[in-house]
């Protein structure tokens, strides 16, 4: 995992505050691409005739963004040598598999 991460063995430990707040930032980011592609573009901005169609263009760099930021936090894990960080791995790894999913679903129907 660690040469998957390019995390370097040996590394200094990072500060546990940040690598909290890093994985805080990048799980926001996911629920927040979740709700606006679940809730807020197909359901309540259409009721009131907004946004028909814009869902995958916003959701596409919130996506690429959500993917970056959880890669940095379970790499940030692996710095800081965290104790829990094979369960923050697994938890990164789903839900980075779920906003890949929509991602890729908002990049065919902008492309169709």
């Amino acid at each position: 995992m660690r040469r998957l991460l390019r995390v370097p063995i040996g590394a200094t430990s990072l500060d546990e505050d940040s690598t909290h707040r890093i994985f805080s930032a990048s799980i926001l980011l996911s629920a927040l691409r979740c709700l606006l592609s679940y809730i807020v573009f197909p359901v309540l901005l259409p009721v009131v005739g907004l946004a028909k169609g814009v869902g995958p263009i916003i959701g596409i760099p919130i996506g690429v963004l959500a993917l970056t930021f959880d890669y940095l936090g379970v790499r940030r894990f692996w710095l800081a040598d965290h104790r829990n960080r094979w369960a923050f791995t697994a938890l990164y790894a789903v839900v980075g598999t779920m906003v890949a999913v929509l991602l890729v679903i908002d990049l065919f129907d902008v492309l169709r």
